[in-house]
Order: C-alpha cells, then sequence, then structure tokens
C-alpha cells in the first residue's frame, strides 16, 4: 500500500466521521428548535408540589458571566423560561416570581421553606431540603426585587428572559402563610438553538467537503492497482500445483445453478491448535483498528459510488476494487475469528487477493441499474435481512457497510447465543479445544450462513444488480468450483479445487 494514500484515507475518514457526527448533531439540534410546542417552548408534565413551609424554592440558578457567551451572543440571545403554577385549591391565591438569589435569601431569612433540589418524572418524585425558620414573612408581592413575578387565584404563569447572573424562583401563598400546594409545570424556549444549529451545519460541511474527497482518493489509489491472481493450496496428494478442475456428467449430475457473481472460499485447516481460539480476539485486535478506518471509507465510497451509478450506471472501477478488498479483509479477519474460526494463520494486512485460506471476490459489471440504486440497499433486501437477523443476528445486525460491532466495540464478532451461526461457532470451539479438529459438515454449515451473508453485502453495498438467491450454497468452495477427487476431502486436508480466476 501506497503510504501518501493510507494517510489521505485516515485523515479523510476522520474528517469525515467527524462530519457526520456534526451533521447528525446539527439536524438534532435543527428539529428541536423547530418543534418547540405550539407556545414555543419545550414543556415538562404538570406535577404536584406540597411543602408544609411558607414558600418552595428552587435551587440556586447560575447563569453565564459575559466570559462564558460565545462571541456574538447576548443574554437577548439565549431565551427564556415559563413557570405555569395552579392553586390547589383553585381559589387560594398564590405567587409566583423570579428574582436574584441575594435579594431571595434576604426576604426568606428565617423563614421555614423547601428548596427543590432533584425530580425524577418516571415515576415522579421530586426531593427537598428543608431549611428551619419561624419567622412569619411579608407579603411577597409587596416586595420590589423581582424580576417577573404575579399573583392571583387559579393559574398564574410568568415567563422570563434569560439574564447572567444567579437566580431563583419562589411560589409562595400570596398572604406568605405556610402550607403550599400548587401544581407546577415548567418550561423554556432555547432562542440559540437555530444559531448553534447553522454553525454545527456549516462546521459538518466543511469536515466533509475536505474528508470525502479524502476518502476517494485514497481509496481510489488503494484499489487502482488491481489484485494479483491467487495462489490456490494443491489438492490432497497433488504435486504443488490445483489441479485441473473435473467435470462430472451431465448423466450423473444435475446441472448446477448459475453461479452467483460474488464468490466466498474458506479452505478448513486441519488440525487446529486447541486454545489459540481463545485469544484470537486479542491478537486480531490490530485488523480491528485497520477495520473501523476501511468500514467507515466503505461507507464513504458507497455512497460516492451510488451518485457516480446514478448519474452514469457504472461503479468507479477504482472504488469497486477497493470496496472488494476491504469485504475480503473483513472476511479472512472474520474466517480466523469468530464467524468460522477455520484457520490459524494469521490474516495478512492487505486489500489485495492472496493465498490466504479464505478470499472473497465479486465479479465487476459493466453496467448497473440507476433505478435499483435507490432501492435495492433498503427495501429490496429486507426478507435478506429478516433470514439473516435469524442465521447471523449478532453479525449481521451489527455490521455497518463491512465493519461489524458488538456491545464492546470490537469489530466482526457474532454474539454468542445471539444467532445461529454464533451457537455453531460455540460448539465448534468447543469440539476444537477438546480433540484439535474442526467437523466438516459444521464447518460447511458455517460456510454456508457466511457465504450468504456476504452475497447480500455485495448486493447492499451496490456491487451487484442480481438479486442474492435464498439458499445454503455450503462447503468451502461455491458450488460451480468442482472438486478434482471424486469423493469428499478428508478431514485433516483444505477441500480440493481449481483456482478461481481474478476477475480483475
Amino acid at each position: 500500500m501506497k503510504p501518501g494514500r493510507i494517510v489521505a484515507l485516515v485523515i479523510g475518514c476522520l474528517c469525515a466521521l467527524l462530519g457526520f457526527a456534526l451533521l447528525s448533531a446539527a439536524v438534532f439540534l435543527g428539529w428541536a428548535y423547530f418543534t418547540q410546542n405550539e407556545d414555543g417552548h419545550f414543556t415538562s408534565p404538570t406535577q404536584r408540589y406540597q411543602s408544609s413551609a411558607n414558600a418552595l424554592v428552587s435551587e440556586r440558578i447560575d447563569l453565564f458571566e459575559e466570559a462564558d457567551l460565545p462571541q456574538g451572543f447576548s443574554t437577548e440571545d439565549l431565551g427564556r423560561v415559563l413557570l405555569r403554577v395552579t392553586s390547589d385549591p383553585s381559589n387560594r391565591e398564590i405567587f409566583v416570581g423570579i428574582g436574584p438569589r441575594e435579594a431571595v435569601e434576604g426576604y426568606l431569612s428565617g423563614v421555614a421553606r423547601s428548596e427543590v433540589t432533584e425530580v425524577e418524572f418516571n415515576p415522579f418524585q421530586p426531593s427537598y431540603r428543608q431549611i428551619t425558620g419561624d419567622r412569619q414573612p411579608e407579603a411577597p408581592s409587596a416586595q420590589t426585587f423581582w424580576s417577573v413575578s404575579s399573583t392571583g387565584a387559579g393559574t398564574q404563569e410568568v415567563q422570563w428572559d434569560l439574564q447572567r447572573g444567579s437566580w431563583t424562583a419562589v411560589v409562595m401563598n400570596a398572604d406568605g402563610r405556610p402550607g403550599v400546594s400548587v401544581d407546577i409545570q415548567a418550561g423554556a424556549r432555547l432562542d440559540f438553538l437555530g444559531p448553534l444549529a447553522l454553525g454545527v451545519l456549516l462546521a459538518a460541511v466543511v469536515m466533509l467537503v475536505v474528508g470525502i474527497p479524502l476518502v476517494v482518493v485514497g481509496a481510489l489509489g488503494l484499489g487502482r492497482h488491481g489484485p494479483p491472481q491467487p495462489h490456490w493450496p494443491a489438492p490432497a496428494g497433488g504435486t504443488g500445483a490445483a489441479s485441473a478442475p473435473t467435470t462430472p456428467s451431465t448423466a450423473d449430475t444435475p446441472a448446477p445453478s448459475k453461479p452467483y457473481p460474488a464468490h466466498l472460499r474458506g479452505d478448513l485447516d486441519q488440525p487446529l491448535s486447541r486454545w489459540l481460539w481463545l485469544v484470537k480476539w486479542l491478537l486480531a485486535i490490530p485488523h480491528y483498528v485497520v477495520l473501523v478506518f476501511l468500514g467507515l471509507g466503505l461507507f464513504v465510497t458507497t455512497v460516492v459510488a451510488g451518485f457516480a451509478i446514478l448519474f452514469t450506471g457504472r461503479y468507479p472501477r477504482g472504488l469497486f476494487d477497493f470496496n472488494v478488498g476491504v469485504l475480503r479483509w473483513l472476511w479472512r479477519v472474520q474466517f480466523y475469528t469468530y464467524s468460522a474460526l477455520g484457520t490459524d494463520r494469521y490474516p495478512p494486512f492487505t486489500l489485495a487477493r492472496t493465498d490466504y485460506p479464505a478470499d472473497f471476490d465479486v465479479e465487476y459489471p459493466e453496467r448497473l441499474s440507476r433505478g435499483l440504486v435507490l432501492v435495492k440497499w433498503w427495501l429490496l433486501a429486507i426478507p435478506h435481512y429478516l433470514i439473516l437477523a435469524v442465521l447471523a443476528g449478532g453479525w449481521f445486525g451489527g455490521w455497518r457497510f463491512g465493519v461489524t460491532s458488538g456491545d464492546d466495540g470490537v469489530p466482526g464478532q457474532p454474539w454468542l447465543f445471539g444467532s445461529l451461526l454464533g451457537v455453531l461457532i460455540l460448539v465448534a470451539a468447543i469440539i476444537i479445544l477438546f480433540t484439535g479438529r474442526y467437523p466438516r459438515p459444521l464447518f460447511d454449515f458455517v460456510m454456508g450462513i457466511n457465504r450468504w451473508v456476504y452475497r447480500v453485502l455485495a448486493y447492499v453495498v451496490l456491487l451487484r444488480d442480481e438479486y442474492p438467491p435464498f439458499r445454503f450454497d455450503q462447503g468451502p468452495r461455491e458450488p460451480h468450483e468442482h472438486t478434482a477427487s471424486s469423493g469428499p476431502a478428508p478431514d485433516d486436508q483444505p477441500a480440493a479445487g481449481h483456482p478461481q480466476e481474478s476477475t480483475r
């Protein structure tokens, strides 16, 4: 791999990842700004607050100092707070107000009050800090320090524009006597969400404008060299070169179905280490790190290729080779680790085809449907998603354009007991632990599930238009790759086959 292309890909992936994160944040902030309810506020549920003291007060509310405000913002840009308070009983006159913290503390000095310290809404449960006192306060409405206030029976409402300083909200009986029982609804309108969403959107656009071209340049450079011819292992008893295929007689063997243009290979190595599978998750960490960047690159290049197909009907060749190479790399790591456990040979760090026991390749399409690119990856593939959620649930349910992730953030692992594939791999691992051998029928079935998954992957990342078949093609090779021997390959040898020609 060329260092310059790798650097471009890594920097582009980081910029694109930050850009997508900022874009998501901008969408959320914009949605929050435009969907504030009919009276322009986010509001809490109306809940009952009660106290045997003379007043209900909020905790200290500290708002921005001058230095804390972003450049170009003032307190008028921040928004406002809403308090809607209903007395119980409804004919009792109540007072609600917001005032400077120091002035409120002076007014309520020596007065029993309940300070609301925390509120849980599911279920509703307010927490109070009780402050003792025996002084009867003057009527709160007679005080002149309130920033906003309202007094009367029934429902009282105040709207207060956010201002710098320390503030306290107070609810009392209008005459200041003890025993406060009210229903309170709090709300806020955050005017700064709109400008903030716009600023975050501009930052996202900058990151994407920088990141996406770098990803494409890096991918084109890494994919342009084209894959070398693979060198398959020789069959049992061979001379060191792969034997020519033996074509069965049509009288004895039914005609094979048309091969799908995505080809998955995985030759079982026997015997296997009894203990190595216990630490393969650790040994594969370097690959996981690389696959994080390659997976993000695959996502970006798939989107770019989708637009290219939409307007030209062709998949850019360099991007095609890169994306197939990423899936190939992923399959080699998964064949080594916990999607197959088929070999103890460490996977190579390359997008190209090698003589590694696992390989993946897709035939390059000269033309692709412009219309299918809009629907096949999310709509037409839904039946396969439902089936593979059962067959390879954790594996397939967690993948995102070529990189999978479990709860631990490690890519490429099935969740044990979360799918049929996970259960089969666990059974195979236990058998290997005690015998050092992998039952061939079990391995063939595991390969059938993985082959189904990778055909769907090739379809949904737009590499082919042919709809994936609903069938298990079990075994280490594709059905059209006939073995040289007439009988089944022994368990201690890889399945024989002829070289699969490179499609590029």
